[in-house]
C-alpha cells in the first residue's frame, strides 16, 4: 500500500466542515460554526477558475487553507473540468503537488 506524503503533511486536528456555496461562488471551509477560509471561484465553461483565497482572523498558521485548497482542487476534478489557479496560494499549492493537479490546470491567460 504506498502512502500520499502530500495527505500526511496537511494534517490537522479540528471540527471542520467543507462545502461549494455555489450563491456565493465560493467554497467555504467552517471550524465549528464559524467560517475560517473561503476560496472565491468563478465557474466557467470547462473550467473553475479559483480566484482568491482568504483565511479569516484567528484562523490563520493552523493549515485549513491547505484543507480547503485540496477539497476544492478535488471537486473540480471530480467535475470533470479544469483548474485555473489565479489565486496564488492555489497555484504554489498545484506545483507542491504536481502528480495530483498539474494535468488538470490550465495556467491563467492560457484558456
Amino acid at each position: 500500500m504506498s502512502e500520499n506524503p502530500a495527505a500526511q503533511s496537511d494534517a490537522f486536528d479540528a471540527d471542520v466542515s467543507m462545502t461549494r456555496n455555489d450563491g456565493r461562488h465560493r467554497y467555504e471551509l467552517h471550524e465549528a460554526d464559524k467560517l475560517a477560509v473561503v476560496i472565491v471561484f468563478q465557474d466557467l465553461p470547462g473550467h473553475v477558475d479559483l480566484i482568491h483565497t482568504e483565511t479569516q482572523d484567528g484562523f490563520a498558521g493552523r493549515g485549513l487553507a491547505k484543507v480547503l485548497v485540496r477539497y476544492a482542487l478535488d471537486d473540480v476534478v471530480a467535475s470533470g473540468k479544469r483548474i485555473i489557479p489565479h489565486c496564488s496560494y492555489v497555484a504554489r499549492f498545484v506545483e507542491k503537488h504536481p502528480d495530483l493537479y498539474t494535468q488538470y490546470t490550465d495556467q491563467p491567460g492560457g484558456v
